[in-house]
């Protein structure tokens, strides 16, 4: 893909976030059958859902895409529809509904709670633990890419390279302990029903109407202070991501094995904030002093066997700065990387 300078609309932009790379071409073009996306409707589920259709109808493969959600909000699976994808309706925590779901030959599953945890802890935990058991029972034996998160560890020493795949999941708080639950429920049921899994380890992915980079670059115009306590983060672009996670079908396995997916810099907050700063023409603020440790992955893995992204981080920070010059639409779904306790 030839990258833009600039990204001026939100039809550009998803254009962008959906053109699939070689690799993802390459890969579907071996992929037959239906493939589900089962929570399609969260914000990463249209590029989850697009990307792969483009890859498919670029690799000439006989297979489609269905997307499967609760759909709360109709306007998401009317745009869905009206891009070529199938869309049934489901609750993914209710087993009935997922047993008359459709036969897929594989799924990607993006299903999970996270923002609204503290106060409501018991649906954010029926959110990440019953699905997992009710899906690899409904699509027994076939290979599930299933999105988790960075958050199923512990803040990391900020020069140690960030956490490994063989690092423990010993997190802080009810949301990120909840999202080792499902990696267990996973865990569980892909040798219980022998079903082929790769549990997608995110860190920090990037729209351009959200993400950390976001974040910064909204203080920044907004004249807020920006929390520095937690000085360090990992990002990649929200398009990489989806390519990456999508290929990791490839390497679903029983038992079920976690491939991190972040991007390969640790990025200091302040060397963020000072950039898009100077190409806003503005000043940063900041509060609190960077402490020894951060949320950090190490995509060393994720690198070997699925190549480096494609969108490297001074175009994101550009970018960014460009679209939010121009009073682009933001998602308001902040990210909280400065949070430390695991309260979101």
């Amino acid at each position: 893909m030839t990258l833009p300078d600039r990204i001026e609309t939100e039809e550009q932009l998803e254009d962008v976030l959906t053109t699939p790379s070689r690799a993802l071409v390459e890969l579907a073009s071996g992929l037959t059958g239906t493939i589900a996306v089962i929570g399609v409707g969260g914000k990463m589920g249209r590029t989850f859902a697009v990307r792969l259709s483009r890859a498919m109808k670029q690799s000439g493969a006989n297979s489609r895409v269905i997307g499967i959600s609760r759909f709360s909000d109709e306007s998401c699976r009317s745009e869905l529809e009206r891009l070529g994808i199938e869309t049934v309706t489901a609750d993914a925590n209710d087993i009935s509904q997922v047993e008359s779901l459709p036969d897929a030959q594989s799924v990607v599953y993006l299903v999970g709670r996270k923002f609204g945890t503290t106060g409501s802890e018991p649906e954010t935990w029926a959110a990440n633990t019953v699905p997992p058991v009710n899906v690899c029972r409904r699509y027994a034996g076939r290979p599930i890419v299933a999105l988790s998160t960075g958050s199923v560890y512990d803040l990391s020493p900020v020069g140690a390279g960030g956490s490994t795949e063989s690092d423990p999941t010993e997190p802080r708080g009810e949301y990120a302990n909840a999202a080792v639950a499902r990696e267990r429920l996973f865990q569980w049921a892909s040798a219980r029903t022998q079903t082929p899994v790769c549990l997608v380890r995110l860190f920090y992915a990037n729209d351009l109407r959200y993400g950390v980079i976001r974040d910064v670059a909204d203080a920044i115009v907004e004249q807020r202070p920006i929390d520095v306590s937690v000085g360090s983060v990992n990002v990649i672009w929200q398009g990489d991501a989806v390519d990456h996670s999508i290929r990791a079908l490839a390497y679903a396995a029983v038992p079920a094995r976690p491939i991190i997916v972040a991007g390969p810099e640790t990025v200091s907050i302040r060397y963020l904030a000072w950039r898009i700063a100077e190409l806003l023409g503005r000043e940063p603020y900041f509060v609190n002093e960077s402490g020894p440790n951060a949320l950090l992955g190490n995509a060393a893995l994720a690198a070997d066997l699925l190549g480096y992204p494609e969108v490297p981080l001074e175009r994101m920070i550009r970018w960014t700065a460009h679209w939010v010059g121009l009073g682009g639409r933001g998602l308001g779904k902040p990210t909280n990387w400065e949070v430390k306790d695991g309260r979101y």
